[in-house]
């Protein structure tokens, strides 16, 4: 068999954590072996946020296919195009922002699964396949079976309505946009805000009822996320490329500084 196995989405099955690693500043394929290396299990290639292009996000999710790190890609939006086109071109799998009801996430299972659970159209040859030959359906169903789809919860809409938006069938995971959430709830940045575990303990718990994974995004203190996945959280972001390097950046140019002769 020459699929190509998503990392994350069996750790997810197995009950581990899945983690990632948020990309907007890098754009050659390095950084798949990159994540590899540090321990990553997936990279959430973010083409919501950041410029980058479709062309660049396929390149460096054949890479992540090539190296064992599963490519999970935000895409912009809700139309159909917007998860089509990059799952056609490598993506293990697509997280689709602000989905505040079943009614949307509906939508996203449709776009991302081939008949009979969605109408993704067959585009051809499969990098998450090995582009190996085999009976289109046996194609159909092996892609739906590895392909992580994951809305996210990003108002006080989608939180009240997760039970349902939970129970729509070919979703996987729903992934708290902490950030987007907390403004939306009028306490920007708040995460210590009681009402934000809140949130957390309905989501989970709408997880746990109908079979998906609970993600978590926004928060990246040692103390959060370790409060967070000890609720149960599995799909955890947990930082990116940016605020990585500026971390490490300032952290070094304070240390060379510090040598500086007075």
């Amino acid at each position: 068999m020459s699929t190509v196995a998503n990392h994350a989405l069996r750790q997810l099955r197995a009950g581990k954590l899945a983690i990632g690693l948020g990309l907007r500043q890098a754009r050659t394929v390095d950084i798949a072996q990159i994540a590899k290396t540090c321990g990553f299990d997936f990279l959430f290639i973010d083409c919501e946020h950041s410029s980058l292009e479709l062309d660049t996000a396929a390149q460096i999710a054949a890479a992540s296919l090539a190296v064992g790190v599963t490519p999970l890609v935000r895409v912009a939006g809700l139309e159909h195009w917007h998860a089509s086109r990059i799952l056609d071109n490598g993506a293990q799998g697509v997280v689709v922002p602000h989905v505040d009801d079943a009614a949307q996430a509906a939508r996203v299972a449709s776009a991302c699964r081939f008949p009979p659970v969605g109408k993704r159209s067959m585009g051809g040859g499969l990098q998450q396949l090995g582009f190996a030959t085999m009976p289109v359906g046996d194609a159909a169903r092996i892609v739906n079976s590895e392909t992580l789809v994951v809305v996210m919860i990003e108002s006080p809409q989608g939180v009240a309505n997760c039970e349902e938006i939970a129970a729509v069938p070919g979703i996987d995971a729903l992934l708290i946009g902490t950030n987007d959430l907390c403004f939306e709830m009028g306490i920007p940045g708040q995460f210590n805000d009681p009402r934000v575990a809140e949130a957390y303990k309905r989501v989970i718990a709408a997880c746990r009822k109908h079979g998906r994974f609970p993600g978590m995004g926004g928060m990246y203190t040692p103390e959060l996320l370790e409060r967070h996945i000890a609720m149960g959280v599995q799909l955890v972001l947990s930082g990116s490329d940016f605020s990585l390097l500026m971390q490490a950046g300032r952290e070094r140019a304070s240390l060379v500084r510090s040598f500086e002769k007075k």
